[in-house]
């Protein structure tokens, strides 16, 4: 509660002037929802200052789950920032006193975007959520690619990915030709051999990584 607060004072001497509520209808990935205005008008609204998974990345399909599980099917607060290049709002959202900006960051279900983000919070936020391995930072840490990294096309972290030696891109597609969770992954993470994930979810070949 004391995060929400304060994260609603830092917005409100400037942007909650432009703030207005609107129905959550959709929910397009970890932080990307559409509103419905009125006369039926729908608005695609990008979360300010977080970045979640992409499609494809570990974690993508729960992140989007825990930000529907916030806000979908509920009036929110929409506290505008800025547009996008895309034409999309981008803001902080608010349903009640919940900074849902900042629970995505809090749950390990978004990473703080640096890039775009002054908030001082937002990073303590993240590092007790990865100290406590919460959400994404219970991934294998060859596994935790910030999103900006992953769109750019890097698909391997910091940290070498320890299957780098073993595997190798090759004409294998399926499951069943895959011999363990770790090749499982490697493939998909390294070759985006998206056969491998057929619900979307971020976790490939459940025969094998769900035992």
């Amino acid at each position: 509660m004391r995060t929400c607060i304060f994260l609603m004072l830092l917005f409100c001497s400037s942007a909650f002037a432009d703030s207005y509520t609107a129905r959550v209808v959709g929910v397009s990935d970890g932080d990307s929802i559409t509103v419905l205005l009125p006369k039926n008008k729908q608005q695609q609204i990008r979360l300010a200052e977080i970045d979640a998974p992409e499609k494809g990345q570990p974690f993508a399909e729960r992140s989007k789950q825990a930000l529907s599980g916030l806000v979908f099917g509920k009036t929110v607060k929409v506290v505008p920032v800025t547009t996008d290049r895309y034409g999309r709002i981008v803001a902080h959202i608010y349903v009640d006193t919940l900074d849902v900006n900042a629970a995505l960051i809090e749950q390990g279900a978004a990473w703080v975007y640096t890039a775009y983000s002054d908030s001082p919070l937002l990073p303590q936020l993240q590092a007790t959520a990865r100290a406590g391995k919460q959400g994404l930072w219970g991934l294998a840490e060859y596994e935790q690619i910030p999103p900006w990294e992953w769109r750019r096309g890097r698909r391997t972290s910091r940290t070498a990915d320890p299957g780098a030696a073993r595997y190798s891109c090759d004409a294998r597609q399926y499951c069943n030709e895959m011999t363990s969770c770790d090749e499982a992954r490697w493939h998909l993470q390294e070759c985006g051999l998206t056969t491998l994930d057929g619900d979307g979810d971020g976790v490939p070949c459940e025969r094998l990584c769900l035992q």
